[in-house]
């Protein structure tokens, strides 16, 4: 009988030092001992990438391209040798891998690359060899033989593609919170852990800005139906698991995402403003068309990019947050989270919508107040919201 193959990713945080490298080494062997075969994804030790780009940039401030991935590529390097080695010393077998080892393939983006495939089998092989396979997260190689990374989430981004590559009956994401909640706790005391949500609803979330999974990692465990399951390393419990094709959440959740701006300008440049974003890589999060300007939402460090090239048609920008509440009956619930928030004295901005979301634009002072008021209406009360499920696309 073919043994349960499970894919572990640690996080930053998670191999920080060698005690917690320790740590990362017991859920291994767990997993290991519990009768699967285990492969594990690791990412740089907290703040080393940042020590390597720090250096890259005291020789030039702009590094070129190829080198840099090749400096940032040796931090997983350290990770996936020390989780291995202590592995090792605990009497289990490990062997690490490059992401270049493990015949990651990607195209030819440095820096931001993309993973095409993946040739499985010298991972299938060491597996066979009953060896715990350790690799690099974060990178891969083109079809030149060039380093590449991956970018932003890029070890969550290896690990859900490894999963799906290799056919794994689970892919565990391992950081320092022990689940999704339905808020971030730092911000709302009374945020719930959730021990299953669906896939719709977590995409959802990331795309609005719950920081738990990185988007591109949702949607490729969607797209491969690969069941995703979020836990502490530091906390021994289920955690979260993500999976089903169905929302069937009234509300599941609230997202926030600060540090955003509206950029305003007339009507008349607001095709030319959007075509600028496009071109240099900027998300629009919204479109407002006011009576008299017009604008977008985007992170606000997006702006001096903006300005650069478009100062002389922005009339202004200001700072926003942004409040999303996420679930099959957030669209219907508009009217009444305004009237909550106007109770309180708190100024809706401008509100968008999607089948399965609200995203209302406030003042920043106001979103700590306001997702707790919204969070304590629509979570936890003790009324319930009837809705009936409805079957939610990728998207």
């Amino acid at each position: 009988m073919k043994k349960s193959l499970v894919v572990q990713k640690f996080g930053g945080t998670s191999v920080g030092s060698i005690e917690r490298i320790n740590t990362v080494a017991e859920h291994i062997i767990k997993a290991k001992n519990d009768g699967n075969q285990v492969v594990v994804v690791v990412s740089a030790m907290s703040g080393e990438t940042n020590r390597l780009l720090g250096l890259a940039q005291q020789i030039d401030s702009v590094p070129t391209a190829r080198e840099l991935d090749v400096l940032l590529s040796a931090g997983e390097q350290v990770s996936m040798a020390l989780v291995a080695m202590t592995l090792n010393k605990m009497g289990y077998s490990a062997r690490s891998l490059t992401g270049a080892q493990a015949s990651i393939v990607t195209d030819n983006h440095h820096n931001d690359a993309t993973i095409k495939h993946i040739d499985t089998r010298t991972i299938n092989e060491l597996l066979e060899q009953d060896h715990i396979v350790i690799v690099a997260g974060f990178q891969g190689v083109n079809e030149n033989g060039d380093i590449t990374t991956l970018g932003r989430g890029g070890s969550d981004t290896s690990a859900v593609t490894l999963a799906g590559a290799l056919q794994a009956d689970e892919c565990q994401i391992f950081t320092d919170v022990n689940g999704v909640y339905t808020c971030d706790p730092r911000v709302v005391p009374t945020a719930q852990k959730l021990d299953v949500i669906d896939f719709p609803s977590m995409e959802e979330m990331a795309r609005k800005g719950a920081k738990v999974l990185h988007l591109p990692c949702v949607q490729y465990a969607w797209q491969h139906q690969v069941p995703l399951r979020v836990l502490s390393t530091f906390d021994v419990n289920a955690g979260s698991l993500i999976k089903g094709e169905v929302g069937t959440h009234p509300v599941c959740g609230i997202a926030i995402q600060r540090d955003m701006a509206i950029v305003c300008v007339n009507h008349d440049a607001l095709s030319s403003l959007t075509k600028q974003c496009q071109m240099l890589g900027i998300e629009v999060w919204n479109v407002i068309d006011e009576a008299d300007w017009a604008g977008v939402v985007v992170k606000h460090d997006a702006c001096a990019k903006l300005e650069l090239v478009f100062s002389d048609k922005i009339r202004n920008t200001e700072l926003v947050s942004l409040l999303t509440t996420v679930g099959l009956q957030a669209p219907h619930l508009v009217a009444r989270s305004c009237e909550l928030l106007a109770e309180n004295e708190i100024d809706v901005r401008y509100i968008s919508t999607t089948n399965q979301s609200a995203m209302l634009t406030i003042a920043p002072q106001d979103v700590v107040e306001a997702a707790n008021i919204l969070h304590s209406a629509f979570i936890t009360s003790d009324e319930v919201i009837h809705e009936p499920v409805i079957q939610a696309s990728l998207g």
